[in-house]
């Protein structure tokens, strides 16, 4: 097994793009057998975040990455289209009316919007300094990286969820 680097792209920005690619990839493996029940089920108390939830909260945070790079705020369309990255009471926004099916795709068009964006990225684009949260600053090459880092750290979650709920 190797990381797969896409040609279209400067050679480091390749490197770091393929740990995206091949977490979402293995993202949907991990997602593709579940059924509406349990895209829904939030642990035997109720307590967690739904795989929903969390593929929404992927979706929505590698959104917002995309506009950071073009150094631009989220279109508010885009914004309605997606949800926010939080409720009113700082969770993750429920999730109701969608299937799994329905948020696979939405994801699937966030992950080729990033990809345009690192085809642009040029080697020294890894290092210009985005706007992050609450004020803080982050380079590209971070950016990049945290995408997939943060991908693995829900999938954990996800992969929690799926046993919770096959031993309820």
């Amino acid at each position: 097994m190797d990381l797969q680097l896409d040609d279209e792209m400067a050679p480091s920005v390749a490197l770091l793009y393929a740990t995206v690619a091949d977490t979402y990839k293995r993202l949907k493996l991990l997602v593709m057998d579940v059924d509406q029940e349990e895209l829904l089920f939030k642990g035997a108390n109720n307590e967690m975040n739904s795989i929903g939830q969390l593929l929404r909260h992927l979706a929505v945070v590698d959104l917002y990455w995309v506009y950071r790079f073009r150094n631009q705020p989220v279109p508010f369309g885009v914004q309605k289209e997606y949800g926010p990255l939080i409720d009113q009471t700082g969770q993750l926004p429920s999730i109701q009316d969608t299937t799994i099916v329905d948020l696979v795709n939405s994801y699937e068009k966030v992950q080729m919007m990033f990809r345009l964006e690192c085809i642009k990225l040029l080697e020294e684009d890894l290092t210009k300094v985005v706007s992050y949260e609450n004020g803080q600053t982050a380079t590209i090459r971070w950016g990049i990286w945290h995408i997939a880092d943060h991908s693995r750290y829900h999938q954990a979650h996800i992969s929690l969820l799926k046993k919770l709920y096959r031993h309820k």
